[in-house]
Order: C-alpha cells, then sequence, then structure tokens
C-alpha cells in the first residue's frame, strides 16, 4: 500500500480514504507525542552549592542494602557502647522497657469454658514465672532499642521447675548470620533463609558469639525452622528482613551531649585552677627582665607569688558560657529522645519545668505509644509463645484439647496500668463512665492492668468472709 495524499493505494488498484482519527477527549500529561507537558520543580530535589554537601550521602539502596551486615555491626558497637557509657541513654533504654514490659503480660482465656479458662491461665502464670518470662521480654525490649532487633530460639529445657518444659533462649543480633564460609542466595538475608514467597523459613545461627574467645570463622552454624524463632524488629521500609537501631539517630546527638559536658567541666577545672600567662607591655628590648617565651612555671596554691620586673600576670579566662549548659542539655535530650517517642521528663526523670496539664498531656501521647508497642509484642512475641505452649500443655492435658481451636483459642493479654496523677479525679470519672454505661468492669481493670474476672471473685471472698464474721464496711479501717 502506499499513501498518495488523502487517499491509500492498494496493488490491484483499490484505494480507501485515509481519515483523521478523533482525539480523545481526555489527554494524559507528561506522555511522548503530546503536545502539552507539565514540569513540576521541588526545592528538595535540587543540588546546589549550599546543599551539595548535606544530600551527599542520600542514595537510592534497598532497605536491605542500606542495613546491610558491616552498617548494622558497626551501629550495634556504638550504640552498645554509648548505652554502656551515657547515664541518660542507659536510663532511657531501662526506662523503656520497665514502661513497656513492667512486670510482664498476663494472660485472659475467653472461651465460654470458665473451668478451662481459669487453669490455663493459672498454669500459663506459673510456667511464665518459672521460665522468668518477664525479664526476657524486657531484654528483648532492651535489644530491639539498643541492637535493632531480638531473637529467642523455643525448645525444650529439662531444667524449667514445671510440668511444661518450653523456654525461650535469647540470643543477639551478631549470632544470627550466614557466616563466613556460607554463600548466600537471592532468598538470604544475613542468616534469613526465606521461601519463594519472600517468608522466613530457616534461620541460620553461630554455634559461638562472633565477638567470643571460643568463635572461630571456621565454625559451622546451626539451622533453626522458622516455627521455633522468634524475631521482633521495627519494620521502617518494605522489604526490610533485618533491624536497625532504634537508637540509631541518638547516637550523634548523645556523643555531642558527652562531649559539652567534658568541654564545659574541662572549662570549669581552668577557671578554678590558678593557671595564667605572663604578659609586658614594655616594648622590645625594653628593661623587662628577660624570660623564656614559652616556658612553664608550675604554682603553688595559696602562695604568694612575684613576678619577673617588667612582667604582668593574667588568669586564663575560658569565655564559657556556663550558664547555658542546663538549657543546652534539656535540648539535646529532646531531640534524642524523639525518635522513641519519649517524653523529655521522663528521659531525664525530673519534671521541674513542667506543669500538671502539659506533664499528662506527654504522658497521654507516650502511653499511647506504649499501648501499640505492647500490642505488637502480643501478635509477635506472646501469641507465638502461647501456641507452642498450648500444644506441649495439650499433650499431658488431652481432656482440654477440645477446647483448642486453631491458631488460638480466644483470649487476651493485659499489662501494668498506668498510674493517674490525681487519683481523687480519675475515681470520679471512672464513676460517671460506669453509671452512664459509657464503659464496663472488663474494660476499667484492663486499664489498671488487672482481670476483672479474679477481681471480682475476690471481692465477693471479701464480701463472704466479712458476712460471717458481722463486719461493715465502716469496720475496716486500711
Amino acid at each position: 500500500m502506499k499513501p498518495n495524499g488523502k487517499y491509500l493505494y492498494y496493488p490491484d488498484g483499490r484505494r480507501m480514504e485515509i481519515k483523521a482519527s478523533p482525539r480523545p477527549a481526555f489527554r494524559p500529561h507528561g506522555i511522548s507525542g503530546w503536545n502539552r507537558q507539565v514540569t513540576a520543580r521541588f526545592d528538595a530535589a535540587q543540588t546546589t552549592h549550599d546543599n551539595r554537601r548535606h544530600w551527599a550521602a542520600a542514595g537510592n539502596l534497598s532497605a536491605d542494602a542500606e542495613a546491610s551486615p558491616v552498617v548494622r555491626q558497626i551501629l550495634r558497637n556504638r550504640a552498645r557502647y554509648e548505652i554502656s557509657n551515657n547515664s541518660y541513654a542507659k536510663g532511657i533504654v531501662l526506662t523503656l522497657a520497665n514502661d513497656v514490659i513492667g512486670t510482664g503480660p498476663r494472660l485472659q482465656m475467653l472461651t465460654s469454658d470458665d473451668v478451662f479458662n481459669r487453669r490455663i491461665e493459672q498454669d500459663f502464670m506459673l510456667w511464665s514465672a518459672a521460665v522468668r518470662l518477664p525479664e526476657k521480654l524486657r531484654t528483648m525490649r532492651m535489644a530491639r532499642c539498643q541492637d535493632g532487633e531480638a531473637f529467642g530460639i523455643m525448645g525444650t529445657n529439662p531444667k524449667v521447675p514445671h510440668e511444661i518444659q518450653l523456654d525461650l533462649m535469647l540470643l543477639e543480633a551478631d549470632q544470627v548470620a550466614s557466616g563466613f564460609a556460607l554463600s548466600m542466595d537471592k532468598y538470604e538475608v544475613d542468616g534469613i533463609i526465606m521461601d519463594s514467597f519472600g517468608n522466613p523459613d530457616l534461620y541460620r545461627v553461630l554455634k559461638f558469639h562472633p565477638g567470643g574467645a571460643s568463635f572461630s570463622r571456621y565454625d559451622d552454624a546451626v539451622t533453626i525452622p522458622a516455627e521455633s524463632m522468634l524475631h521482633c524488629f521495627r519494620v521502617d521500609r518494605p522489604g526490610q528482613h533485618r533491624g536497625v537501631p532504634e537508637m540509631t539517630p541518638a547516637l550523634p546527638i548523645f556523643s555531642q551531649l558527652r562531649r559539652f559536658t567534658l568541654a564545659v567541666l574541662t572549662a570549669a577545672e581552668a577557671a578554678a585552677d590558678f593557671s595564667g600567662i605572663l604578659y609586658t607591655d614594655a616594648p622590645p628590648n625594653g628593661e623587662a627582665d628577660e624570660v623564656d617565651p614559652m616556658a612553664l612555671v608550675e604554682l603553688e596554691r595559696n602562695m604568694l607569688l612575684t613576678m619577673p620586673g617588667g612582667w604582668k600576670m593574667a588568669q586564663l579566662d575560658p569565655k564559657q558560657p556556663a550558664t547555658t549548659y542546663a538549657e543546652y542539655v534539656d535540648k539535646l535530650i529532646d531531640e534524642a529522645v524523639r525518635c522513641i517517642l519519649m517524653p523529655s521528663n521522663i528521659a531525664k526523670g525530673n519534671s521541674s519545668g513542667y506543669n500538671y496539664a502539659s506533664g499528662r498531656l506527654d504522658h497521654q501521647v507516650y502511653f499511647k505509644a506504649i499501648r501499640v508497642d505492647q500490642s505488637f509484642i502480643a501478635s509477635v512475641i506472646l501469641d507465638r509463645i502461647l501456641h507452642s505452649w498450648l500444644r506441649e500443655y495439650f499433650l499431658l492435658h488431652p481432656v482440654f484439647e477440645m477446647n483448642y481451636r486453631y491458631p488460638l483459642p480466644q483470649h487476651a493479654w493485659f499489662w501494668d496500668g498506668n498510674s493517674h496523677v490525681d487519683p481523687m479525679k480519675e475515681s470520679r470519672a471512672q464513676d460517671i463512665r460506669l453509671k452512664n454505661h459509657s464503659t464496663n468492669l472488663a474494660l476499667e481493670y484492663s486499664l489498671a492492668g488487672r482481670d476483672w474476672e479474679s477481681e471480682l471473685r475476690q471481692a465477693a471472698r471479701e464480701k463472704k468472709l466479712m458476712q460471717e464474721l458481722g463486719l461493715t464496711d465502716s469496720d475496716i479501717k486500711i
């Protein structure tokens, strides 16, 4: 076919008229071939002489490539060093673990069988105390903040003083790695072997800690199934499989805090010491006695001194703005703890600069973050522990197995409650909520970290005993 003007001719002589195709009503922007294009500018995307050095380290690495094994090792080492040597950092991590975990979670079963519920709750509480589960959960929470992730292997421990000998063995992040002699494929990310769907399938665990005296680069690693491994970390980016320390943004700030404190201390010592410099107003080759330049002279405290002829002594003035030290420290701590959503007065253990309203407002935001963290721990760690524990329990008590429903029977986890600043106001508000039915006993007891069924049974026992003894509420003095 050969075009000729507005007709298209076929080899046999037929012709077809060329008609212009109608223009669509919708014309997408930015596609090649259209007349109109839209060009947008973002100031943050511009590289100028002023911001070139600031954005020099910005890149487009993937989440796993950005948090490579070498990078995570450096961050872990620096975080551990800073937390071990900085009193503020250590206190912040301990406070966070104590506030999130507290004395430990408490299980409440919510099935229709009350006998089954009480039996499971009591036996799980005894097992939790036997394996020191609250202490291990606090250690895992500290590891997430300091190392970025926490690992725990669920296995049998014959030394557990309970009929259920399931135990939780904690590991440091350094010990879960691919090792030196192992080659990683596309489905392995530094010790985590995944299936084709991206689910963790196996974990490579080094037999000895890389920082221990018994470690050798030729040691083999043991393979742990994913069902027996607890891996807890905060996912900040899609496709992230290993965690980075939650205190990473605060590490430079804590180092500045320590440097500034040492600088202020050094300046204060220089001002307190009897140190100075000799100078003369006499012209060169004048009548002043000869003194060796840059010579050091040892001075005695509380002694009367004489100067060489024509020379004067001036004490060193460090020009240190010591009056702004407290304010600068407060600002550094404000910025450092923002990455873990902790208020400054809790981080410092000092609320002297707060009024009642501002302190309570900051605490509400902090406690909300704690509730989110507790829900995360319950789904990632506690539910999996309970699932393994129930499997062991039903092997010993098959009569209760009919209450088991996959994946877990209906249940809830309760944590320590947060004490109110003004208990009288809180009690009045609680009484009003119960009377207008905007809440219930189960919810109010759960906010206090207590089981409503256990509390009501205890109240019934107390009331029954008071009736037997002929006592009234006015007779009870506490």
